[in-house]
């Protein structure tokens, strides 16, 4: 496996790019936009910097793959602009890849902060050796809420300005409510809270570190439909598998079929342990009483155990880490090392 490089921290008073390489619906909601950048700038003491596809309308910016890449390469070229984030994820990011000179992000290591389709551009960043992180987006994590949740701000300022990212651990409550963007109200909301049971351990009992890799599963499945992008499957050995399944609210039959065909083309074997994201169980056009969602969520855990199990079952898998499409988040390296103890129940990154 290649060498890998963790982009410089940030320092306060940085200057971020904020890009839209998958979509953007700052035309659409400028209210929670607006909220965004000045979370930016008044939690964490950043500068902002709005790259000409921040605040394109989300036709233009479909229609206009070549720009968008061409917006990441100027953040990470630019010796100005200390972190990229994304402004929210999408459903076309890979066509955009493309059009990347993967030369300028390895040349130029920038910390990148984004979730769901911009897994894209971090398995493009992965192969170049350079750690993002799996979390961070202006709209879901900087914008909504009365104020941001305490566990996403200190893990936020871990994954900005340290130089390790350290033990993570659960937090003590969580959602995955929707409030809608479009009622600028919803901006002084706090969504609906529920206790949260813990991490749920299965599979492998040796501890374990390896470098992660992943991120959205649908977005890894599409990857592997692609088959341009993905890494060689040795550099795959020893890895750790991150995993979470989005607002797209995948039955445990779509997930098994994902990852059964990971399995069978010979990549689930590789991961010397995988972790996974707490599964949204709701959304805007979705909804669930709490005893359908804890079932929703209990089927996909063993939909995911399960083929682990039969494809490599020495792997310890973790259940319902806080990362992912609910909230609170932290926004988890991609590319870093990771140690999982089964015996100690301890996940701790080194970078």
């Amino acid at each position: 496996m290649h060498e890998f490089v963790l982009p410089p921290a940030l320092e306060p008073g940085d200057s971020v790019a904020v890009i839209a390489p998958g979509t953007s619906h700052a035309s659409l909601f400028p209210h929670v936009y607006e909220l965004g950048l000045d979370r930016l700038e008044s939690e964490f003491g950043l500068t902002p910097v709005e790259f000409p596809t921040a605040t394109k309308s989300p036709e233009w910016l479909y229609d206009h793959p070549a720009a968008r890449a061409e917006d990441v390469m100027d953040a990470f070229a630019d010796p100005d602009i200390a972190g990229v984030i994304a402004v929210i994820g999408g459903a076309d990011q890979v066509r955009i890849l493309p059009h990347l000179d993967t030369d300028v992000l390895r040349e130029n290591p920038t910390r990148f902060y984004g979730t769901s389709d911009n897994t894209n551009l971090q398995t493009v960043l992965w192969n170049e050796g350079v750690v993002s992180f799996y979390g961070g987006t202006l709209f879901t994590e900087f914008a909504m809420e009365g104020s941001m949740h305490d566990y996403t701000v200190e893990y936020l300022k871990r994954a900005m300005f340290e130089e390790s990212f350290g033990e993570l651990r659960l937090a003590d409550r969580f959602t995955d409510e929707n409030l809608d963007w479009a009622d600028p109200n919803n901006l002084e909301k706090h969504r609906e809270m529920e206790p949260n049971p813990g991490w749920q351990w299965r599979g492998g009992t040796e501890r374990v570190t390896g470098r992660t890799w992943g991120g959205c599963l649908s977005v890894v499945d599409q990857q592997l439909s692609v088959d341009r992008y993905l890494p060689a499957p040795s550099e795959l050995d020893g890895a750790v598998l991150l995993l979470e399944t989005s607002e797209e609210l995948p039955s445990e039959h779509d997930v098994r079929w994902m990852l059964m065909g990971m399995g069978e083309r010979g990549l689930l074997s590789r991961f010397s342990a995988v972790l996974v994201g707490r599964a949204k169980a709701r959304s805007h056009e979705v909804a669930r009483p709490p005893d359908e969602r804890a079932v929703y969520r209990e089927r996909q855990r063993d939909a995911i155990a399960d083929l682990v199990a039969e494809y490599n079952p020495d792997a310890p898998v973790v259940f319902d880490l806080d990362f992912g499409h609910t909230a609170p988040v932290a926004p988890v390296p991609v590319g870093g090392e990771v140690t999982v103890d089964p015996e100690s129940e301890r996940i701790q990154f080194e970078y």
